[in-house]
């Protein structure tokens, strides 16, 4: 197995450039931020950017928990790779994720310097320490798992390739926690708001009964009572409506939906 490292201050867009860099050097899977990430896919750890302080991130960052440590351990024993991407903001915070990972220490250590240039690392700085944004190298689907509920947007990177090809590569964009804006919450009426809006915009629907919001960890459930105006087909009605209740929380919301629950209550019969 070989260890590539990714060195550079905190919020110089190292995440930003690793996507790229594992394309070039051909690497398959990276370790970032408390993250075994491969294929497009976050496969196992947890995520620094989802703790509620900087101390908290730094110790998710260096897989200081033994469980946390152990997922991500076995996974890469099953995953058996080549080569890993392992990120950080120095040599010695590389050297001791290794370490703690059982993994060979880097032989090949690239700094960001060596990627961007002075004013792309301002403009870096300035995501991260003005507009809060941190950047994860996975899509925007698979970070919503792991980010139910923060602020969050795919960032796609079209790179060009040899033989006249392109790539497009998505990233993506989170406000973490312990972002210097400030923490956030999205109230359970506001989600029932968006539910009975979605609903009242599909004609054929009457009116909303009831609805329940249950949040998990990894997202939320919704369960919505609702009458529906006769002549309609039920099953189509309550597909189109369970459709467009899913797209629209996670719209507006960026939570992850688990499922959306449609109970059809009764049928309102228009008196002619």
């Amino acid at each position: 197995m070989k260890i590539y490292s990714l060195v550079g201050k905190s919020g110089t867009g190292k995440s930003y450039q690793a996507i790229g860099l594992s394309h070039e050097k051909r690497i398959e899977y990276i370790i970032d931020d408390g993250l075994f990430i491969g294929a497009g896919a976050i496969l196992a750890g947890r995520s620094a950017k989802r703790a509620g302080t900087k101390v908290g991130a730094i110790k998710t960052a260096l897989f200081k928990d033994d469980e946390h440590r152990n997922e991500v351990v076995a996974k890469i024993i099953e995953e058996k790779p080549a080569a890993i991407l392992v990120i950080g903001t120095s040599d010695k915070m590389v050297s001791l994720i290794c370490s703690r990972l059982g993994l060979p220490q880097p032989e090949e250590t690239i700094y960001i310097e060596d990627l961007t240039t002075m004013d792309e690392r301002k403009i870096a700085r300035r995501y991260r320490h003005e507009l809060g944004q941190h950047i994860i190298p996975a899509p925007t689907l698979e970070v919503k798992k792991e980010f139910s509920g923060y602020f969050l947007h795919p960032l796609r990177v079209l790179k060009d390739m040899r033989e006249g090809r392109s790539e497009a590569t998505e990233r993506s964009v989170v406000r973490p926690t312990f972002s210097y804006l400030g923490n956030f919450t999205i109230s359970d009426k506001a989600i029932i708001d968006i539910v009975e809006g979605t609903a009242a915009r599909t004609p054929a629907a009457d009116s909303v009964e009831s609805v329940f919001i249950s949040k998990k960890q990894t997202g939320i459930r919704v369960y919505a009572g609702l009458i529906v105006k006769n002549g309609n087909p039920i099953f189509k009605v309550a597909e189109d409506i369970q459709l467009s209740i899913k797209e629209a929380i996670e719209k507006m919301t960026s939570m992850n939906v688990l499922s959306v629950e449609i109970e059809i209550r009764g049928l309102m019969w228009e008196v002619k």
